[in-house]
């Protein structure tokens, strides 16, 4: 599985003000955006959406 470093995070203020976080693997083009909440601290919801990134990553790396 990918260490954190092999996974690109991009933090995009979008014309709009909202701020979009992507995380991004460039060996398995895997993808994965969201909308941020001004409400709450990017640190968390960076931590929140790595998880999900992460777990996502690891079902694509299970060969069938």
């Amino acid at each position: 599985m990918p260490t954190e470093r092999q996974i690109q995070v991009d933090l995009i203020k979008l014309a709009s003000g909202e701020r979009l976080l992507r995380l991004s693997e460039p060996t398995t083009g895997l993808c994965l955006e969201k909308k941020m909440n001004p409400r709450q601290p990017v640190v968390r919801q960076k931590e929140r959406l790595m998880k999900t990134f992460e777990a996502a990553l690891s079902r694509e790396l299970i060969p069938d």
